[in-house]
Protein backbone atom coordinates (compact mmCIF):
# COMPACT_ATOMS: atom_id res chain seq x y z
CA UNK A 1 0.00 0.00 0.00
CA UNK A 2 1.32 3.43 -0.98
CA UNK A 3 2.24 5.42 2.15
CA UNK A 4 -0.06 8.39 2.70
CA UNK A 5 1.87 11.65 3.00
CA UNK A 6 0.81 14.91 4.63
CA UNK A 7 2.94 18.04 4.20
CA UNK A 8 2.70 20.74 6.88
CA UNK A 9 3.81 24.11 5.50
CA UNK A 10 4.81 26.29 8.45
CA UNK A 11 5.98 24.80 11.78
CA UNK A 12 4.89 27.54 14.16
CA UNK A 13 2.29 26.93 16.87
CA UNK A 14 -0.44 25.73 14.53
CA UNK A 15 1.76 23.71 12.19
CA UNK A 16 3.67 21.94 14.95
CA UNK A 17 0.50 21.20 16.93
CA UNK A 18 -1.19 19.88 13.79
CA UNK A 19 1.77 17.60 13.09
CA UNK A 20 1.62 16.30 16.67
CA UNK A 21 -2.13 15.68 16.40
CA UNK A 22 -1.69 13.80 13.12
CA UNK A 23 1.12 11.77 14.66
CA UNK A 24 -0.81 10.84 17.80
CA UNK A 25 -3.92 9.89 15.84
CA UNK A 26 -1.83 7.81 13.40
CA UNK A 27 -3.13 9.74 10.38
CA UNK A 28 -0.83 9.02 7.45
CA UNK A 29 2.47 7.21 7.26
CA UNK A 30 4.73 10.20 6.60
CA UNK A 31 4.64 13.73 7.97
CA UNK A 32 6.64 16.20 5.90
CA UNK A 33 7.58 19.51 7.49
CA UNK A 34 8.37 22.73 5.63
CA UNK A 35 9.50 26.03 7.14
CA UNK A 36 11.45 29.08 6.02
CA UNK A 37 13.42 28.94 9.30
CA UNK A 38 15.84 25.98 8.95
CA UNK A 39 16.75 25.86 12.63
CA UNK A 40 13.15 25.74 13.81
CA UNK A 41 12.33 23.21 11.09
CA UNK A 42 15.05 20.81 12.18
CA UNK A 43 14.19 21.26 15.85
CA UNK A 44 10.54 20.46 15.22
CA UNK A 45 11.46 17.47 13.06
CA UNK A 46 13.70 15.97 15.73
CA UNK A 47 11.18 16.59 18.50
CA UNK A 48 8.34 15.00 16.52
CA UNK A 49 10.59 12.10 15.50
CA UNK A 50 11.17 11.41 19.20
CA UNK A 51 7.40 11.34 19.75
CA UNK A 52 6.96 9.08 16.71
CA UNK A 53 9.21 6.48 18.36
CA UNK A 54 6.42 5.86 20.91
CA UNK A 55 3.72 5.26 18.31
CA UNK A 56 2.33 1.71 17.92
CA UNK A 57 2.98 1.81 14.16
CA UNK A 58 5.71 3.43 12.13
CA UNK A 59 5.33 7.09 11.12
CA UNK A 60 8.18 8.86 9.35
CA UNK A 61 8.82 12.54 10.12
CA UNK A 62 10.86 14.29 7.45
CA UNK A 63 11.60 17.77 6.15
CA UNK A 64 11.86 19.09 2.61
CA UNK A 65 11.69 22.18 0.47
CA UNK A 66 8.17 23.26 -0.45
CA UNK A 67 8.75 22.45 -4.12
CA UNK A 68 9.57 18.80 -3.37
CA UNK A 69 5.89 17.86 -3.22
CA UNK A 70 4.95 15.72 -6.22
CA UNK A 71 4.22 12.66 -4.03
CA UNK A 72 2.27 14.54 -1.32
CA UNK A 73 -1.38 13.60 -0.76
CA UNK A 74 -2.43 16.59 1.36
CA UNK A 75 -0.60 19.89 1.72
CA UNK A 76 -1.68 21.85 4.80
CA UNK A 77 -0.88 25.57 4.64
CA UNK A 78 -0.51 27.04 8.14
CA UNK A 79 1.81 29.98 7.41
CA UNK A 80 0.69 33.37 8.71
CA UNK A 81 1.65 36.93 7.94
CA UNK A 82 1.91 37.88 11.60
CA UNK A 83 0.04 38.27 14.87
CA UNK A 84 -3.21 40.13 15.31
CA UNK A 85 -3.17 43.37 17.27
CA UNK A 86 -5.94 44.33 19.71
CA UNK A 87 -9.08 45.33 17.84
CA UNK A 88 -8.11 43.58 14.60
CA UNK A 89 -10.04 40.74 12.95
CA UNK A 90 -8.88 37.78 10.87
CA UNK A 91 -9.47 39.87 7.75
CA UNK A 92 -6.62 42.16 8.80
CA UNK A 93 -4.18 39.32 8.17
CA UNK A 94 -4.99 39.19 4.46
CA UNK A 95 -2.26 41.43 3.03
CA UNK A 96 0.72 39.72 4.65
CA UNK A 97 -0.57 36.15 4.41
CA UNK A 98 -1.58 36.51 0.75
CA UNK A 99 1.95 37.65 -0.07
CA UNK A 100 3.50 34.55 1.49
CA UNK A 101 0.96 32.17 -0.07
CA UNK A 102 1.52 33.85 -3.42
CA UNK A 103 5.13 32.66 -3.31
CA UNK A 104 4.48 29.14 -1.98
CA UNK A 105 1.74 27.86 -4.29
CA UNK A 106 3.46 28.56 -7.64
CA UNK A 107 6.59 26.74 -6.36
CA UNK A 108 4.49 23.74 -5.45
CA UNK A 109 2.69 23.60 -8.77
CA UNK A 110 6.03 23.87 -10.57
CA UNK A 111 7.18 20.96 -8.40
CA UNK A 112 4.34 18.77 -9.68
CA UNK A 113 1.89 18.94 -6.78
CA UNK A 114 -1.35 17.13 -7.63
CA UNK A 115 -2.78 16.40 -4.19
CA UNK A 116 -5.29 18.26 -2.04
CA UNK A 117 -4.66 21.68 -0.53
CA UNK A 118 -6.03 22.24 2.98
CA UNK A 119 -5.85 25.88 4.07
CA UNK A 120 -5.53 26.52 7.80
CA UNK A 121 -4.46 30.15 7.92
CA UNK A 122 -6.40 33.40 8.15
CA UNK A 123 -8.41 34.84 6.61
CA UNK A 124 -9.23 31.24 5.73
CA UNK A 125 -11.95 31.69 3.10
CA UNK A 126 -10.13 34.33 1.09
CA UNK A 127 -6.81 32.46 1.18
CA UNK A 128 -8.61 29.26 0.13
CA UNK A 129 -9.92 31.10 -2.91
CA UNK A 130 -6.43 32.51 -3.62
CA UNK A 131 -4.85 29.04 -3.49
CA UNK A 132 -7.50 27.69 -5.86
CA UNK A 133 -6.84 30.46 -8.38
CA UNK A 134 -3.06 30.17 -8.12
CA UNK A 135 -2.96 26.38 -8.29
CA UNK A 136 -5.25 25.83 -11.26
CA UNK A 137 -6.50 22.68 -9.54
CA UNK A 138 -10.17 21.63 -9.74
CA UNK A 139 -12.12 23.34 -6.98
CA UNK A 140 -12.89 20.07 -5.20
CA UNK A 141 -9.15 19.65 -4.46
CA UNK A 142 -8.79 22.96 -2.60
CA UNK A 143 -10.57 23.49 0.71
CA UNK A 144 -10.10 25.36 3.96
CA UNK A 145 -10.64 24.41 7.59
CA UNK A 146 -13.29 27.13 7.50
CA UNK A 147 -15.98 26.90 10.19
CA UNK A 148 -15.37 23.29 11.24
CA UNK A 149 -13.59 24.49 14.40
CA UNK A 150 -16.42 26.97 15.02
CA UNK A 151 -18.91 24.13 14.54
CA UNK A 152 -17.03 22.02 17.09
CA UNK A 153 -17.03 24.94 19.53
CA UNK A 154 -20.79 25.34 19.11
CA UNK A 155 -21.35 21.64 19.79
CA UNK A 156 -19.12 21.82 22.87
CA UNK A 157 -21.03 24.79 24.26
CA UNK A 158 -24.38 23.12 23.58
CA UNK A 159 -23.12 19.92 25.20
CA UNK A 160 -22.29 21.85 28.36
CA UNK A 161 -25.72 23.47 28.40
CA UNK A 162 -27.61 20.23 27.72
CA UNK A 163 -25.40 17.79 29.66
CA UNK A 164 -24.97 15.47 26.68
CA UNK A 165 -21.95 14.43 24.62
CA UNK A 166 -21.17 16.78 21.71
CA UNK A 167 -21.15 13.78 19.35
CA UNK A 168 -24.90 13.44 19.95
CA UNK A 169 -25.59 16.99 18.78
CA UNK A 170 -26.18 17.81 15.12
CA UNK A 171 -25.44 21.55 15.07
CA UNK A 172 -23.17 23.58 12.86
CA UNK A 173 -21.92 26.99 11.80
CA UNK A 174 -21.82 28.18 8.18
CA UNK A 175 -20.41 31.23 6.42
CA UNK A 176 -17.15 33.08 6.93
CA UNK A 177 -14.60 31.86 9.44
CA UNK A 178 -14.95 35.25 11.04
CA UNK A 179 -17.40 37.74 12.45
CA UNK A 180 -20.20 37.10 9.92
CA UNK A 181 -20.50 33.36 10.65
CA UNK A 182 -23.78 32.06 12.08
CA UNK A 183 -25.39 28.84 13.40
CA UNK A 184 -28.08 27.24 11.22
CA UNK A 185 -30.53 26.81 14.08
CA UNK A 186 -33.29 25.55 11.77
CA UNK A 187 -31.23 22.39 11.09
CA UNK A 188 -29.83 21.79 14.60
CA UNK A 189 -31.06 18.90 16.74
CA UNK A 190 -30.22 16.21 19.28
CA UNK A 191 -30.81 12.93 17.44
CA UNK A 192 -33.61 14.49 15.44
CA UNK A 193 -35.21 16.33 18.38
CA UNK A 194 -35.13 20.14 17.95
CA UNK A 195 -32.75 21.81 20.39
CA UNK A 196 -35.49 23.91 21.97
CA UNK A 197 -37.66 20.87 22.62
CA UNK A 198 -34.73 18.90 24.04
CA UNK A 199 -33.69 21.80 26.30
CA UNK A 200 -37.19 22.27 27.69
CA UNK A 201 -37.49 18.57 28.40
CA UNK A 202 -34.03 18.40 29.98
CA UNK A 203 -33.76 21.71 31.85
CA UNK A 204 -37.28 23.08 31.76
CA UNK A 205 -36.11 26.24 30.01
CA UNK A 206 -35.22 27.64 26.62
CA UNK A 207 -31.72 28.04 25.24
CA UNK A 208 -30.32 31.52 24.74
CA UNK A 209 -29.55 31.07 21.05
CA UNK A 210 -28.14 34.57 20.54
CA UNK A 211 -25.74 34.19 23.47
CA UNK A 212 -24.57 30.77 22.23
CA UNK A 213 -23.86 32.16 18.76
CA UNK A 214 -21.92 35.08 20.25
CA UNK A 215 -19.90 32.85 22.58
CA UNK A 216 -19.02 30.59 19.65
CA UNK A 217 -17.93 33.55 17.56
CA UNK A 218 -15.77 35.04 20.32
CA UNK A 219 -14.09 31.91 21.67
CA UNK A 220 -11.12 32.03 19.31
CA UNK A 221 -10.38 35.67 20.14
CA UNK A 222 -10.69 34.96 23.87
CA UNK A 223 -8.13 32.16 23.60
CA UNK A 224 -5.86 34.39 21.53
CA UNK A 225 -6.05 37.19 24.11
CA UNK A 226 -5.41 34.82 27.02
CA UNK A 227 -2.48 32.77 25.66
CA UNK A 228 -1.24 34.64 22.59
CA UNK A 229 -2.33 32.09 19.99
CA UNK A 230 -4.78 29.34 19.18
CA UNK A 231 -3.22 26.00 18.31
CA UNK A 232 -4.72 22.82 19.79
CA UNK A 233 -8.28 23.34 18.57
CA UNK A 234 -7.24 24.11 15.01
CA UNK A 235 -4.73 21.24 15.15
CA UNK A 236 -7.60 18.89 15.99
CA UNK A 237 -9.57 20.39 13.12
CA UNK A 238 -6.73 19.78 10.66
CA UNK A 239 -6.28 16.21 11.90
CA UNK A 240 -9.97 15.38 11.58
CA UNK A 241 -10.25 16.79 8.06
CA UNK A 242 -7.08 14.97 6.96
CA UNK A 243 -8.33 11.68 8.40
CA UNK A 244 -11.65 11.96 6.57
CA UNK A 245 -9.90 12.86 3.31
CA UNK A 246 -7.30 10.10 3.48
CA UNK A 247 -9.82 7.42 4.41
CA UNK A 248 -12.47 8.65 1.99
CA UNK A 249 -15.01 8.55 4.81
CA UNK A 250 -17.73 10.45 2.91
CA UNK A 251 -18.50 12.21 6.17
CA UNK A 252 -19.95 15.72 5.86
CA UNK A 253 -17.97 18.51 7.54
CA UNK A 254 -18.53 22.27 7.39
CA UNK A 255 -15.40 23.41 5.57
CA UNK A 256 -14.50 26.29 3.27
CA UNK A 257 -15.34 25.32 -0.32
CA UNK A 258 -15.11 27.19 -3.61
CA UNK A 259 -18.67 27.67 -4.84
CA UNK A 260 -19.82 27.60 -8.44
CA UNK A 261 -23.52 28.34 -8.25
CA UNK A 262 -24.28 26.56 -4.98
CA UNK A 263 -26.24 28.81 -2.64
CA UNK A 264 -26.42 31.30 -5.52
CA UNK A 265 -22.72 32.20 -5.14
CA UNK A 266 -19.67 32.03 -7.41
CA UNK A 267 -16.02 33.07 -7.35
CA UNK A 268 -15.56 32.77 -3.59
CA UNK A 269 -14.91 30.18 -0.89
CA UNK A 270 -17.14 29.95 2.17
CA UNK A 271 -17.97 27.51 4.96
CA UNK A 272 -20.70 25.04 3.96
CA UNK A 273 -21.44 21.36 4.66
CA UNK A 274 -19.41 19.19 2.28
CA UNK A 275 -18.78 15.46 1.87
CA UNK A 276 -15.14 14.39 2.21
CA UNK A 277 -13.55 11.83 -0.13
CA UNK A 278 -10.02 10.79 -1.10
CA UNK A 279 -10.33 13.13 -4.08
CA UNK A 280 -11.35 16.11 -1.95
CA UNK A 281 -14.88 17.52 -1.79
CA UNK A 282 -17.23 14.93 -3.23
CA UNK A 283 -20.41 16.96 -2.75
CA UNK A 284 -21.52 20.32 -1.40
CA UNK A 285 -24.75 20.00 0.57
CA UNK A 286 -27.19 22.85 -0.07
CA UNK A 287 -29.36 23.53 2.96
CA UNK A 288 -32.88 24.87 2.82
CA UNK A 289 -32.36 28.08 4.79
CA UNK A 290 -35.07 30.09 6.50
CA UNK A 291 -35.45 33.63 5.04
CA UNK A 292 -33.40 35.04 7.94
CA UNK A 293 -30.64 32.45 7.47
CA UNK A 294 -30.55 33.20 3.74
CA UNK A 295 -30.00 36.90 4.51
CA UNK A 296 -27.24 36.01 6.97
CA UNK A 297 -25.54 33.72 4.48
CA UNK A 298 -25.70 36.29 1.69
CA UNK A 299 -24.30 38.94 4.04
CA UNK A 300 -21.43 36.64 5.03
CA UNK A 301 -20.72 35.85 1.36
CA UNK A 302 -20.69 39.59 0.63
CA UNK A 303 -17.97 40.13 3.26
CA UNK A 304 -15.85 37.43 1.65
CA UNK A 305 -16.52 38.69 -1.89
CA UNK A 306 -15.45 42.20 -0.88
CA UNK A 307 -12.15 40.85 0.40
CA UNK A 308 -11.66 38.65 -2.67
CA UNK A 309 -11.85 41.87 -4.69
CA UNK A 310 -9.37 43.48 -2.29
CA UNK A 311 -7.09 40.48 -2.78
CA UNK A 312 -7.23 40.94 -6.56
CA UNK A 313 -6.14 44.56 -6.17
CA UNK A 314 -3.33 43.57 -3.82
CA UNK A 315 -1.96 41.08 -6.32
CA UNK A 316 -2.45 43.19 -9.46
Amino acid sequence: MKPRKVMIIGTGNVGASAAYALLNQQIGEELILVDINPSRLEGQRKDLADAAAYMPSRVTVSSRSVADCADVDIAVITVSGGSLKPGQTRLDELDATAGIVGQIVPQMMAGGFSGIFLIATNPCDIITYQVWKLSGLPRHRVLGTGVWLDTTRLRRLLAEELDIAPQSIDAFIVGEHGDSQFPVWSHCAVYGMPLEEFSRGKNGQSLDFAALAERTRKTGFEIYAQKGCTEYGVAGTIAEICRNLLTGSHRALTVSCVLDGEYGQRELAIGVPAVMSQDGVAQIIELDFTPQERRQFDASAAVIAQNVRRLAKLLS
